[in-house]
Formats: structure tokens, sequence, C-alpha cells
């Protein structure tokens, strides 16, 4: 049985036994000790550290894949002035989809209506962090210290240093070339680390949902079903609909091939909610099964996972006009312009990690002027939403790497069209088929 269908069984079996789990400690038919043991020796115990440390894992791998991925990719470029237009078009495309996803977001909230008749009881339960103005944002793009950049996880910061490495080792002569060669067999060797931590995957993908749902159970999605199947609508359209059109009609390539090779990459994106602890499940497919050559790829894959958080801006739309509807405030249209700017820019230096939508959230309630406490009565069913949303988001950036790496000229079309492509990463991980 291949990993994909390996991952996508232990999702299922993890839902599952999460659901029994929280239905079994709610029950009143079973004793306080049944209930205890199971709290205690597996919820808590067997799945928190088995899917902790699987996280851990994946973590363990994002910077220094991050970093010897840019400089791979900078280094491979030689000639700066291809280097322009990649960024150019890469940043103009991520800011572009979230624009549109905003929108959508924004439409359908209000066509739907998710926020009529909801009581607002309890909504004074979240307290918000502030979030950094956009001159500090920008700021911090630049590093002083990129040791420290890559201690603390600074994704932009790690991401600026590379390529100012990259670019210089490509204009270094002689040393450059074997620094170069260096970095190309670390990342060998990194790519390598990834498809032994995949042997792993369907453990640890078990382990999380099965905690997950057993605090949360199935029942969480029906107290707010309206909000809920909005923002969730929405999140499909946007990843089947809009980024299906951007690569049939930019790109000319077949969204039914990137659909299903992205299987693997949302099974980890929906156990993990994080595009952080994803991205090297999501470069190495975009590189080795859709033909996104290293130049492009260690470009495009480690700033998405970084600025691209469509799926982020969905929920906050949806979000917006829900809370506004439960306090009965009327928007403007400069309040969803507003809503709009604001969130497509909060998306730039978000972390890629689990609840920070909500941070961001609070920010564009500000600017809407609407009150951040609204946010409380969305908190049961967002750790489910920010599953989906983390796979939208993985989406998004697999088709701007796409579509940039054809443009580019960057892309090899007979890897995209083979469904066996990198087929032994699959079938039989950490075996490399010989040549």
């Amino acid at each position: 049985m291949s990993l994909t269908n390996r991952i996508l069984i232990a999702m299922v079996a993890g839902i599952a036994v999460g659901s029994i789990i929280n239905l079994l400690v709610h029950s009143t038919g079973v004793s306080e000790g049944l209930k205890s043991l199971v709290d205690v020796y597996f919820v808590n115990g067997l799945f928190d550290v088995v899917g902790r440390i699987f996280v851990a894992s994946l973590k363990l791998l994002v910077v220094p894949l991050v970093m010897v991925s840019l400089i791979c990719g900078a280094s491979s470029l030689g000639d700066s002035a291809r280097m322009g237009p990649i960024a150019v078009k890469t940043l103009g495309f991520y800011m572009a989809t979230t624009a549109i996803a905003i929108s959508l977001a924004l439409f359908f909230a209000v066509l739907i209506s998710p926020g009529a008749g909801v009581a607002i009881e309890g909504a004074a339960d979240f307290q918000a962090k502030a979030a950094p103005p956009l001159t500090d944002v920008l700021v911090d793009i630049f590093p002083s210290n990129p040791i420290k950049a890559m201690a603390d996880g600074k994704m932009l910061q790690i991401i600026v240093f590379a390529l100012l490495f990259g670019y210089a080792i490509s204009h270094a002569g002689e040393p450059g070339r074997r620094l170069a060669s260096f970095f190309r067999d670390v990342d060998s060797v990194i790519m390598k680390m990834v498809e032994v931590l995949m042997k792993l995957a369907p453990y640890g993908v078990f382990a999380l949902l099965s905690k997950l749902f057993s605090s949360m159970g199935i029942g969480a999605i029906f107290d707010l079903a309206a909000y809920f199947f909005t923002v969730l609508g929405v999140l499909l359209l946007h990843a089947l609909g809009v980024y299906s059109f951007m690569l049939r009609t930019l790109a000319g390539l077949s969204p039914a091939i990137l659909l299903k090779k992205m299987r693997p990459i949302w099974a980890f994106a929906f156990s993990t909610a994080s595009s952080g602890a994803t991205l090297p499940i999501t470069l190495r497919t975009v590189e080795k099964r859709m033909g996104v050559h290293n130049s492009v790829a260690g470009f495009t894959v480690p700033l998405g996972a970084t600025i691209n958080m469509d799926g982020t801006a969905i929920m906050q739309g949806v979000a917006t006009v829900f809370i506004a509807q439960v306090y009965g405030v009327d928007l403007s249209t400069g309040d969803f312009l507003t809503v709009i700017l604001t969130a497509t820019l909060a998306s730039i230096g978000t972390a890629a990690v689990p609840g920070v939508g909500l941070i961001t959230l609070a920010l564009v309630l500000e600017q809407a002027g609407l009150p951040v406490e609204g946010i409380a009565l969305i908190i049961g069913v967002d750790r489910l939403l920010d599953m989906v949303r983390t796979a939208v988001n993985v989406t998004g950036d697999a088709t701007v790497s796409l579509i940039v790496a054809k443009s580019e000229k960057q892309f090899d079309q007979y890897v995209f069209d083979d469904p066996k492509a990198d087929q032994h990463s699959d079938e039989n991980p950490g075996v490399v088929p010989s040549t």
C-alpha cells in the first residue's frame, strides 16, 4: 500500500477514534475510572507524545530546508536578471490570490448571512494579542543577525539572507562553484531526511487527529454550522475553483493532475494545521512530483509558506461579516475595502503556525471598527477550520510555483504528467531507484 493511502487511512482512523473517545468521556454510563484511564494514558499520554514528536520532527527540517533550498535556487540562477522577474511574479500572484480569497469570502458571507440570529453569550472570553504595526513587519524582514534569525525561526529573515548568500555564491567565481556544489549535496541529504520522516507520517497523523477530536468532538461543528460551512465552502471553492482556473489559463496545465499529486501534502497540512511544518513535504512534492526546478521551487515554496495565507484570509473575511451581523453593525463599502486591504497585507509576515489567524483577525476587526471580543464566538470551530485552510494555503503555494516555473521555463512537463514520478518515496520511502 502506498504511503499516501496509509496516511489517508490514518486520518480517517484518527478522526473516528478521537470522536469515539469524546463520546465515551461525555457519556454518563461510563465509570470515572475508565474515563481517567483513557484521558491520562491515551489522549494526554500516547497520542499527545507521538503527535508532538512528529510535529517537532517536521519543524526540525524547516529552517535547514528553507535555507539550503533557497541558497541552491538563488545560486543556480546565475544571472541575477532572472531573479527579479521570478520574485515579482511570485509576490504578485500571492498577493492577488489573497485579495481574491478575501473578496470571495466577503461576498458569500454577505449573501449567506451566517451571523443572523446568533447570540453573543460568552463573547468576552478572548484576549487578543496585539498585532505588530506594518512598519515593524517590513523592517523585521531584514535580519541583523542571520544566526539568531535561524534560531528563532524568522522565516522572512532567513529567506532574505539565503537569497543574498545564493546571489553572492553565483558571482564568486571558483569558490562560489565549490560552495554551490556543497550546498547541493546538503540539499540531497535533507531530502533524504524528509523521506525517512515520511515513514512515520501515518502514526503521527493518527495521533494528532485522535487527540484533537477526542477533546473537541464532531459536535463542535454544529454549534456554529452556518459560519463553519460558509468558511468551508469558500475554502473549497478557492482551492478547487480559483487555483484550477489559474493553473489552466496561465500555465496550460491540468488541474486534475495537480490535485491528485497534492493528496499527501493535504494529509500533512490537515493534521498539523501548519504551513511551516508541512513545508518539507510541499517542497519535495513540488520539485520531485510536479517538475518545478529547484531554482524556482526553492524560492516560491518557502516564501509561500510564509506570506501566502489565502485560507486565513477567507476565514477573516467570513468572520468579519459574521461578527458584524452578530453585533448588529452594518459594514459600508469602505469598510469592505479596508478589510480586503488589511487582510491582504496582514498575511505578510504571519507565522505559519496553528491558530495565528485569530491574531491577525483582531487587527482586521479593529480596522473595520468591530469588537475584537467577538472572536470568542468562533474559537470553538477555528481549530477544525485551521486544518482545512492550511491545506488551501499549501495548494496555493504549489499552484503559484507551477505557474511561475512554466513562465520562466524552469519546469519539466514530463515529470508533471508522469503519475509515477518520485513513486519510490511513496511506495518505499528511503529507497532511491537506480538510474
